[in-house]
């Protein structure tokens, strides 16, 4: 993802959105916002003379329309035309749309010749001295912008601590983040038998304020030279397109299927587990955990759902999205989460609420 700037690797990015409101109502459309990564003055890397950003965008609109022909499916797409836009203003349009998912995609680069495969990076904190290599890189394209230090916060590429603080803000949204890249690197391997590298973790400013599933694809290594060729061809990208078309619609189909039938499991509601940790009482603010989003209409009934109680549901257009639990203690929610994860919710989260209207988590324990 190198750039024609020295010591420049591309990437994209978000910044500065502190509170989530919902966008108009979306009949029942599950959004997804794609991102093809660099355009315009910041080309991404050159290896072997092919260009990053063109085959990113190709891969994204490619990738569109296959989203596009599925039924309940809305794509938005940050570019759809070789231009350069700000890091900060592609978190902008996804969290505008209020999108179900956010997944940008590039491609590799490295020195060496002979590193091949894909790999889907998620946000995170872990610093490895690759990782951070390939945060640094990343994030360094923001000096192409106009007014960085205003968008960015004083944000520092170059700072261990500056990649570790953008993890905090979107931490809610990991689970589901890695759920979705484990399906994309398994669609890759298994069917365009690609060499996968796994998934990865990194505080990356693209996906840093995107409030959503947020995932960074790197497609391959434009600087090995037969993955190049591959990645460079009408075909490769359409394989590679189809592949994350059929592990968004593998991660939608399992969201929605979140949804227990006709099992009735008693459920201890006690909060005594509360009393052993510190409690996080946020004034004026409710946390809840989402279990699942469909468009079926169920009865907020234990047996719906696997045995939990305390559901309530909220509909959004033709689509309806299902809590379990409700407090103003943070630390009682997470433990919630951990009720609902033990029940079969392997990706439920976090969501809370200031005067009924959904705040990020992030902004809300700000207010401790």
């Amino acid at each position: 993802m190198k750039t024609n700037t020295p010591n420049i690797l591309v990437l994209l990015l978000v910044v500065f959105i502190t509170s989530l409101t919902f966008a108009q109502p979306r009949e029942n459309q599950f959004v997804v916002v794609l991102d093809a990564g660099h355009g315009g003055k910041d080309h991404g890397n050159l290896g072997n003379g092919h260009k990053e950003k063109e085959i990113a965008l190709k891969v994204v609109l490619e990738l569109g329309k296959e989203l596009e022909k599925l039924d309940g499916v809305k794509v938005i797409y940050t570019r759809k035309k070789d231009v350069f836009i700000p890091l900060y203003k592609r978190a902008d349009i996804a969290n505008k749309a209020d999108a179900d998912l956010f997944v940008s995609i590039h491609c590799n680069s490295v020195a060496n010749p002979k590193p091949y495969g894909t790999e889907t990076w998620v946000l995170g904190e872990k610093n490895t001295e690759r990782n951070f290599e390939f945060a640094k890189r990343e994030n360094e394209v923001i000096f192409l912008e106009e007014d960085y230090e205003k968008n960015y916060a004083g944000f520092d590429p170059s700072s261990p601590e500056s990649t570790i603080a953008i993890g905090i803000e979107q931490e809610v949204y990991v689970e589901q983040s890695i759920l979705l890249a484990q399906k994309i690197e398994d669609a890759f391997k298994n069917k365009v038998k690609r060499k996968s590298r796994g998934l990865k973790q990194k505080s990356l400013l693209v996906i840093r304020n995107t409030y959503m599933p947020s995932v960074l694809v790197e497609l391959g290594f434009l600087t090995n030279k037969k993955e190049g060729a591959f990645l460079n061809t009408k075909t490769g990208q359409s394989k590679m397109a189809k592949a994350i078309k059929d592990a968004v619609i593998d991660y939608k189909k399992e969201l929605e299927a979140n949804i227990g039938e006709n099992l009735s499991v008693d459920l201890d509601n006690s909060s005594s587990e509360t009393n052993n940790a510190s409690s996080q009482i946020i004034k004026d603010v409710t946390f809840k955990v989402q279990i699942a989003a469909s468009s079926r209409k169920l009865e907020p009934k234990s047996y719906n759902f696997n045995g939990l109680t305390d559901i309530s549901r909220e509909s959004n257009g033709n689509m309806y999205k299902y809590y379990f639990g409700s407090t103003s203690d943070y630390t009682e929610a997470q433990i919630l989460q951990e009720k609902a994860k033990s029940k079969g919710y392997g990706s439920c989260f976090i969501v809370a609420y200031k005067n009924g209207k959904k705040i990020s988590v992030t902004e809300a324990l700000k207010r401790r």
